[in-house]
C-alpha cells in the first residue's frame, strides 16, 4: 500500500496565469479571473480533505495597483461580491477566512466585506484560508517594524519581534510555496516566512488547477528533506 504523503501544515500559493488562460481562449482577462476563483475553491476544498491546516493565496499584491484602472476596479468588485457570496461554501466546508496585507489601503467597501467575512467564519476550524490582499512581503515587514517601534520606541528590534508583529503572528510559518504558470520567482510573497520554505513551480495555468494538483504538491513535499540549516 502506498504511504500517505506528509502534507505541509501551511501552504502558500502564488496564483499565476489567469490572463494567459483567457488570452489562449480569446476571452477578456476578467474571464480568467473568474475561472481562477473557481480554481481557488477547488484547491481549498481538496487541501481541507488532505488535512492541510493553512493555505495562503496571493490574491492582490501591492504592485497590482499598477494594472489598468478598469482591471483593478473589476478585481475589487469581485472581492466584494465573492467574499460575501461564498459564505455558504466556507461554512459548509469549515473554512475560516483570514486576511493579510495593508487592509487600510483598500477601498472602504472592500474593508467592510473583509471584516464581516472574517467575523462570520471565525468559528470554522477545519482549514484556514488566508487571502493576501494589497499584500507585499517587504511592506509587511516594514509595517511590523513600525508597529514594534510604536510600542517599544527605546528597544532594539529582534527577529522574534518582527515575527510577533506580522499581520497574522499566530499563523505558523509557511512550509511550502508553490506557483502556477511555470513562473519561477516569489514576487514579494511571504518574504519573512519563506526563509526555509520549500518551493515548487508548476506549468499548469492557475484556472486549470484541480484537486489532483494539490495531491501532486503534497507528494512533492513529502519527498523533500527539510534541514533548516542543519544536516540530515
Amino acid at each position: 500500500m502506498e504511504a500517505t504523503p506528509v502534507v505541509p501544515k501551511h501552504l502558500g500559493i502564488i496564483m499565476d496565469g489567469n490572463g494567459r488562460w483567457a488570452q489562449k481562449r480569446a476571452l477578456p482577462r476578467t474571464a480568467g479571473h473568474l475561472e481562477g476563483l473557481k480554481a481557488l475553491k477547488r484547491v481549498i476544498k481538496e487541501a481541507s480533505v488532505l488535512g492541510i491546516g493553512f493555505v495562503t493565496f496571493y490574491v492582490f499584491s501591492t504592485e497590482n495597483w499598477k494594472r489598468s484602472k478598469q482591471e483593478v476596479s473589476y478585481l475589487m468588485g469581485v472581492l466584494v461580491s465573492k467574499l460575501h457570496g461564498e459564505l455558504g461554501f466556507y461554512n459548509k466546508h469549515g473554512i475560516r477566512i483570514l486576511v493579510c496585507g495593508d487592509i487600510e489601503g483598500l477601498p472602504p467597501d472592500v474593508q467592510s466585506v473583509i471584516q464581516s467575512t472574517v467575523k462570520a467564519t471565525e468559528s470554522n476550524t477545519k482549514i484556514h484560508c488566508i487571502l493576501a490582499i494589497n499584500y507585499g512581503g517587504q511592506n509587511e515587514i516594514c509595517r511590523a517594524a513600525n508597529r514594534f517601534h510604536a510600542e517599544n520606541p527605546s528597544k532594539i528590534l529582534r527577529e522574534d519581534d518582527i515575527r510577533s508583529h506580522l499581520d497574522l503572528p499566530h499563523v505558523p510559518p509557511v512550509d511550502m510555496i508553490v506557483r502556477s504558470a511555470n513562473e519561477r520567482r516569489l514576487s514579494n510573497f511571504l518574504l519573512w516566512d519563506s526563509a526555509y520554505a520549500e518551493l515548487g513551480f508548476y506549468e499548469k495555468l492557475w484556472p486549470d488547477w484541480k484537486a489532483e494538483d494539490v495531491q501532486t504538491i503534497c507528494k512533492d513535499y513529502s519527498q523533500r528533506v527539510r534541514k533548516f540549516g542543519g544536516v540530515e
